[in-house]
């Protein structure tokens, strides 16, 4: 089984990053999860699902890519390999020339309990990925309005135009 979720944020894809891979702040914004450890390849995170409705639910995946600024991608397990596997993916997708960003906010479900796991909190998690895709955006936005307003204070050319802002 397949959960796929888009959101487009008036963020650039760099913003987008790093509002993400800033897991020791998720606890400010994220509604759906908490993350400890590091965005790199081969690192076990400590991953918190909380599904809206549901309990918490905590899984100990495995960073599989960390592709700055594009994506970020984990792999864990419920219990052994097998019995209920997820894997976790963000793709950021730049657009309108790098100045905003669609999120891809996705996880493909497998194993023998797979099914029957959905189908309990298909439709919690579903509703887990959509409020912390908004709660993305909202953060993500908030920090790239602060940061084209300072580079505009600045004089510096935020509008690509080869002119620096009066």
């Amino acid at each position: 089984m397949d959960l796929h979720t888009t959101i487009d944020i008036d963020a650039p894809p760099e913003t987008v990053w790093r509002v993400l891979t800033a897991f020791e702040q998720y606890d400010l914004w994220n509604p759906f999860m908490s993350v400890a450890g590091r965005p790199t390849v081969g690192a076990r995170l400590a991953v918190e699902l909380r599904p809206p409705g549901k309990r918490p639910a905590t899984f100990r995946p495995t960073v599989t890519v960390a592709d700055t600024g594009r994506e970020l991608r984990w792999v864990g397990h419920l219990g052994v390999r097998g019995l209920y596997d997820g894997e976790h993916r963000f793709v950021l997708k730049p657009l309108a020339g790098g100045r905003r960003t669609r999120l891809v906010h996705a996880e493909r479900f497998s194993g023998v309990l797979a099914g029957l796991v959905n189908r309990w909190l298909g439709d919690a998690t579903e509703r887990g990925f959509r409020a912390m895709n908004e709660a993305l955006q909202t953060r993500a936005e908030v920090l790239a309005a602060a940061e084209s307003a300072t580079a505009t204070d600045a004089g510096v050319d935020s509008t690509g135009d080869g002119h620096a802002a009066a």
